[in-house]
């Protein structure tokens, strides 16, 4: 796979696709809680008691343990690549509009309609005589149109403020070049050798984890930043940065691809299914190792499958932002229109998937794609035409819809 075309790097398609792909499912994950079995306190409040699975806790812990560590590793990857070859510059102003302002301006949006929604369903599933209405009476409460958290826009939240820190560490690196080659040079031995590099990063995380005092990192959507989150996704970030220094060793991620995800899905398969005996420690090992066997797998596949330019991903890859933040107070209605349902959670959990996916890809399509919205998320207009005659121009990657 090239990357390389003179001093720049050509747009990676693989990890374009990569990162719509763990956007998108955080969609499948929220659809799944809703019919999960297990108690998920403040993450989650809402619960169809008439209709739970243990398969549905099954779905939310395997795709918990890779999807935010693999996209941040992909946000470290192109963070650097806007530092290195645009800028500094412009890397702080590629963040501050692709990250910061969609973040402000969506969470004031959306917070009204995504405090509505929980209200609505949890108002159905406690029986409540006139569910609408007793919804509906929320919005006299002026200081519903503030929002209380970030709800699930907490990762632009923390993602911006690890771009504003990565890009102090940038310039810090920079000025110390003899250590910055040095730590490159042992990070390409590491990466090259498949199982260490496995291994060593487990191993890492394995100590964070011990450092958090938690088997795995507490998602925190309050308005005061966490450490543990920051420093726990800046990890990734961190890799992904330093990995675009080493971005000629890509192609080794395709060795052992299909062997480290089935490997991964067997970890923490093990763990999900043995967790109340596996202890604390334990815990924190097998999540540990099943996180960088789905880095390295998941991320081989798509440079093994995904390199190649295609229509369909690139459409995938420019409504993912879309389709992202629109789709929690939809996913959180649905359930209580279907509450009444005699179905299994199965079914209950693929309805509100597919019909989420249905109204956030129309409405990209027809009101976001090309339209001023669609600039301000993906910094330019796109055609409607699933199938140009010709490429596109391509833009700097600066100016582009990178969420990364």
């Amino acid at each position: 796979m090239k990357t390389d075309h003179g001093n720049k790097t050509e747009r990676i398609h693989a990890l374009d696709s990569l990162r719509a792909i763990m956007m998108l499912l955080g969609l499948v994950l929220h659809a799944a809680l809703t019919y999960g079995t297990l108690d998920y306190g403040n993450a989650w409040t809402m619960k169809d008691d008439a209709s739970t699975s243990v398969v549905m806790d099954y779905i939310v812990s395997v795709i918990h343990n890779f999807r935010m560590p693999i996209f941040f590793v992909v946000a470290g990857f192109f963070g650097a690549l806007l530092f290195f070859e645009r800028s500094p510059r412009r890397m702080l102003w590629n963040r501050t509009a692709r990250i910061f302002f969609p973040f402000i301006v969506f969470i004031v949006l959306l917070s009204p309609t995504i405090i509505f929604a929980f209200t609505y369903s949890k108002s159905v599933f406690a029986g409540v005589e006139n569910p609408l209405a007793s919804s509906l009476a929320i919005f006299s409460n002026p200081l519903l149109f503030i929002p209380p958290r970030t709800f699930h826009l907490w990762f632009l939240y923390y993602l911006f403020f690890i771009s504003i820190f990565s890009f102090g560490l940038g310039y810090l690196f920079e000025s110390i070049p003899r250590f910055t080659n040095w730590s490159t040079q042992v990070f390409n031995r590491i990466l090259n050798q498949p199982i260490l590099r496995v291994g060593v990063f487990s191993a890492l995380t394995v100590v964070l984890l011990f450092i958090m005092n938690s088997t795995w990192v507490t998602t925190s959507t309050s308005w005061v930043p966490d450490w543990r989150t920051f420093l726990f996704y800046f990890f990734f970030y961190g890799f992904g940065w330093i990995l675009f220094k080493s971005k000629t060793h890509l192609d080794t991620f395709k060795k052992y691809d299909w062997t480290f995800t089935i490997l991964a899905l067997v970890v923490i398969s093990t763990q999900f299914f043995l967790y109340s005996s596996l202890g604390f420690a334990l815990t924190i090992v097998f999540k540990s190792v099943a996180v960088w066997l789905f880095v390295f797998g998941i991320t081989g596949l798509f440079i093994r499958y995904g390199s190649q330019h295609s229509h369909l991903m690139r459409y995938n890859s420019d409504s993912s932002y879309w389709i992202y933040l629109l789709h929690l107070s939809i996913v959180a209605t649905i359930p209580g229109l279907i509450a009444h349902w005699h179905v299994s959670a199965l079914f209950k959990f693929l309805f509100v998937f597919l019909l989420t996916s249905l109204i956030c890809v129309i409405t990209y399509h027809y009101f976001v794609r090309a339209t001023f919205i669609g600039k301000f998320l993906n910094g330019r207009k796109y055609s409607r035409n699933l199938h140009p005659k010709r490429e596109p121009i391509q833009v700097p990657l600066e100016k582009k819809a990178t969420v990364a």
